[in-house]
């Protein structure tokens, strides 16, 4: 038996500076020597692309090293499933993850790597008094808020993050920018961001986002209107907008376009009944100068008409191929050249960048409504309204595909975004899907939301998409035929947790007594008070399993496994339990593709181990161990 017989699971995130070192031995392998990048090298390589280090312009900050390598950090953790705080587990294909979005989104990297069509985000603000997250979970949620001074001893909270700081600035951009380059990962190639922002931050953000996802990249800021009343309170202008920064991934994003409406489309008609239906007329003209497209062109009555001063937008060739097809015409006495613009072709128009209040919601009518929908509490600051998201939605839903695609939220807070997808899908019968996560901050005591059992923001998030969820399955009912309606108002819920896998928690940064005294101490691979959900949650997630696979629990020759992925895999994750080799056996022949058993379910017992890879072998199956 060999190592390779037997592949063992990764415990952490990828490890992305590793990476991004192979793909620069594929792409230059002269700069890679013994396994290392050589910088001089590199350098050499790219000197006539390479600029001046002293004059270099960019986006720089105290502490920028340090988010760079907080975003290339693997992290072990893992997501405990919650079934007892889900919704319709068995079958939703959305996603609800409690915990600090930074160790979050790296634990979706391997499965939802260029699988996210859209990501909007709605960060802390850097007002002053904003959250700002920890970059490392394990300090736990209480203690971090106190260690950052958000809540005194009695747990009450305090301002953070104090423009009167010296890295009021600073602190913001560290927090944000390993989060934006990991979600920059899971994006589609033709995927985009949208970012809500105010004053406080948008010149850097725009600067930080431009520089991940590179000026290129840059698709334009929407404006909102968040309010219809003015402050009295402000210095100088009295602020009622806030921004959308959007971005897409790569230029397979060509396209930005919104639903057409009855007045977009009142300048179309079909006069000479054009089967190609309804058109209005354009412009044959070259918007630039173009020397080699200025030619005359002769009418069906023999006419000449001389090119525009810039010349035409097509070759002779193409302007006649239109001629002949009708979809360039003359007027009556041959004077003028009509383009035809048919309706037809158009999938949509170019939304607009001043995004109005009474269209896209207020931040008024947002708290009104999420009010109304918790029977008349307000339970939640500042929410985004439902209509401002739905409008960044739609335009991404004028694709081919728009009726499914993955929108992910991971400053959720109130759980907005869910609502939004869940509501356009009941208006069009789309099946997009969601994924949210939140940071369980404690709601203040004495709230009303504390009153009402809501000890958490995610808490409080749950519970509206429950809320929002019934709402818009009532309306996707009543819209739809009998039997017709399958609107997913589910999800999943999952808690960022250290991972169950003791041999996983040694850190790269641990010092040799520590990790000599963390080997001392293992008794068993896996946790034992880990339940059996929790160490097959972990196994697929790093296997590169989506949080929503269908799985079934089951038995094969006495033995309880777990079938994934339509008995693609199949798992025994009992460490108590020595399998014979009969049920080893089959395990084998059980017709999965890959076997994932714990290592310490052999207790020690080599050949029952060698057993089982030759009996892999022989049936094709991938013995994975954990």
């Amino acid at each position: 038996m060999t190592t390779s017989d037997i592949i063992q699971i990764q415990g952490s995130s990828p490890d992305f500076e590793t990476d991004l070192a192979r793909q620069l031995e594929e792409l230059i392998p002269e700069a890679i020597t013994d396994g290392k990048v050589d910088v001089a090298k590199l350098r050499e390589l790219l000197a006539d692309d390479a600029g001046d280090e002293n004059e270099r312009f960019g986006l720089f900050w105290p502490g920028k090293r340090r988010a760079m390598r907080a975003a290339q950090e693997p992290t072990t953790a893992t997501l405990k499933p919650m079934k007892d705080q889900s919704k319709d587990w068995d079958t939703t294909q959305n996603v609800f993850i409690e915990g600090d979005n930074l160790e979050v989104l790296k634990t979706l990297q391997k499965h939802y790597h260029n699988k996210i069509k859209m990501i909007y985000i709605d960060p802390p603000y850097n007002t002053g008094n904003d959250f700002v997250y920890p970059d490392n979970y394990k300090e736990g949620l209480a203690a971090y808020l106190e260690f950052s001074r958000q809540v005194d001893e009695g747990g009450k909270r305090l301002s953070t993050n104090s423009d009167s700081d010296g890295r009021y600035h600073s602190r913001w951009l560290s927090m944000m920018y390993p989060r934006l380059k990991l979600a920059r990962n899971l994006l589609t190639d033709d995927g985009v961001i949208a970012i809500s922002i105010d004053d406080h931050e948008a010149d850097n953000l725009k600067r930080l986002a431009s520089e991940i996802f590179g000026e290129g990249n840059f698709l334009g800021t929407v404006v909102w209107n968040h309010s219809k009343q003015t402050k009295n309170d402000e210095p100088f202008l009295a602020s009622n907008h806030n921004y959308v920064l959007l971005y897409r991934r790569t230029a397979a994003r060509s396209l930005l376009r919104v639903p057409r409406t009855e007045d977009d489309n009142r300048n179309y008609a079909n006069p000479d009944d054009d089967p190609r239906g309804a058109w209005r007329s354009g412009d044959v003209r070259s918007p630039s100068m173009r020397p080699t497209l200025k030619f005359p062109i002769e009418t069906p009555s023999g006419r000449i008409i001389d090119p525009p001063e810039n010349g035409w937008r097509w070759t002779e060739a193409e302007i006649k191929r239109k001629i002949e097809s009708g979809e360039i015409v003359f007027s009556p006495d041959e004077s003028r050249i009509i383009r035809k613009i048919y309706l037809g072709d158009q999938a949509g128009r170019i939304p607009e960048s001043i995004w109005a209040g009474e269209r896209f919601g207020t931040t008024r009518s947002a708290t009104a409504a999420l009010k109304e929908l918790f029977g008349g509490q307000a339970y939640f600051d500042t929410p985004k309204p439902v209509q401002l998201v739905l409008g960044l939605m739609r335009m991404l839903s004028q694709d081919d595909d728009y009726r499914s695609f993955t929108v992910l939220d991971f400053f959720s807070g109130s759980g907005t975004t869910a609502q939004a997808v869940m509501e356009l899908n009941a208006e069009d019968g789309g099946t997009r899907n969601h994924i949210q996560v939140q940071l369980p901050e404690p709601t203040e005591e004495g709230s009303r939301a504390r009153e009402a059992g809501l000890l958490t923001l995610a808490a409080g998030a749950r519970r509206r998409i429950e809320l929002a969820g019934k709402r818009a399955a009532d309306v996707a009912i009543a819209e739809s035929d009998p039997g017709d309606n399958h609107l997913d108002v589910g999800f999943r819920s999952y808690a960022l947790a250290d991972t169950n896998f003791s041999k996983w928690l040694a850190s790269s940064t641990d010092d040799s007594e520590a990790i000599a005294q963390q080997l001392l101490g293992l008794r068993a691979s896996a946790d034992d008070e880990a339940t059996p959900e929790a160490l097959l949650s972990e196994v697929l997630l790093k296997q590169g399993y989506s949080l929503t696979e269908t799985i079934d629990q089951g038995d094969v020759a006495g033995l309880s496994t777990w079938r994934v992925a339509a008995g693609d895999v199949v798992a025994y994750l009992d460490e108590q339990t020595k399998p014979n080799l009969d049920q080893l056996r089959a395990l084998a022949e059980s017709g999965a593709r890959k076997l994932i058993i714990l290592e310490d379910a052999f207790q020690g017992d080599d050949e029952l181990k060698t057993n089982l890879v030759q009996l892999c072998k022989t049936h094709g199956v991938e013995l994975w161990t954990a």
